[in-house]
Parts: structure tokens; sequence; C-alpha cells
């Protein structure tokens, strides 16, 4: 069996232990850099990444194969890849990119087909002087999303 299939049944194997946690990333180079990027419902800590990385390391040969090994957490900085990732991240801010241009907002509902992210703007009043405060709600389908990341506010 080749090492990349050995570390892919040692991955669903630890995943099926820890059905809060989630693949987000595996590749092995040709020199056996093995790099592993995992998230979780709820945030993947330095226990969950000890936990995946001891599932892996302690269960391959290092006499059969020369390895080395990477377990990381997900990059909030960088684009969700799973639709599991916005559910993690429901009430937080997102800027999605689409084919359409950027929104912005707050997510506030996922389906199995789109994301509504609802904003608050001022805008001028219909009659007289002055502004007001509107909700607005962009319903995204998922097919359009090119980029989503949480906006992150100091």
């Amino acid at each position: 069996m080749s090492l990349n299939n050995k570390v892919k049944q040692l991955i669903d194997r630890a995943l099926a232990q820890r059905p809060d946690l989630f693949l987000i990333e595996f590749n092995i180079s040709e020199q056996n850099d093995i790099k592993i990027v995992i998230d979780g419902d709820n945030g993947a800590t330095i226990d969950d990444i000890v936990f995946m990385s001891r599932q892996i390391e302690h269960n391959l040969d290092r006499d059969e194969e020369d390895f080395s090994l990477t377990v990381s957490s997900f990059d909030i900085t960088k684009s969700f890849r799973l639709k599991r990732q916005f559910q993690k991240n429901l009430n937080r801010t997102l800027k999605v990119k689409t084919e359409n241009g950027e929104k912005e907002g707050q997510l506030i509902l996922i389906d199995n087909d789109k994301i509504v992210l609802e904003k608050k703007i001022r805008e001028p009043k219909k009659t007289g002087k002055g502004k007001i405060t509107v909700i607005k709600q962009d319903e995204i389908p998922f097919e359009q999303i090119k980029e989503a990341k949480v906006v992150l506010k100091f």
C-alpha cells in the first residue's frame, strides 16, 4: 500500500473518532513531506492538532517510510474551502467574492444552496433631511462564491 493511501486511511480513522474535526487539506510531496490541515466545528485547538499528529505518526513505521509530518489548523485569513466552514462561522462578518463583485455582511443563514449575509447601511430618508438605518440582505448561491473569508476586527 502506498504512503498516500496509508495516511489517508489513518486520517479517516482519526476523523471517525472525532466527528467534530474535518479535513481541509492533505498532500504528500515527492520527498514524503506530509502536510495536513484540519478544522473543527468549534475551531481546531492545539490538542486537536496533537491528536491528529499522533494518529498518523504513531501508526506509520519510520523503518518502512522516511517522512516528515506537519499538522496545522486552518488559517482564518484564508478563503473557506468547505460548506462546513460556513456553519462554524455563523453570525460572523464575512467578505465574499462572487462573479458579480464583493459583498460583506454578517452571515445569518446557511442552507444547502446558499448563504445569506446581512448588513446595516445608512440611507437618505425618502422625505425630509437626514438618514435612516436600513437592514439589507444578500442571498449568495454557493456556486457563485469564488472566495469567502472572515473579516477580522480589532
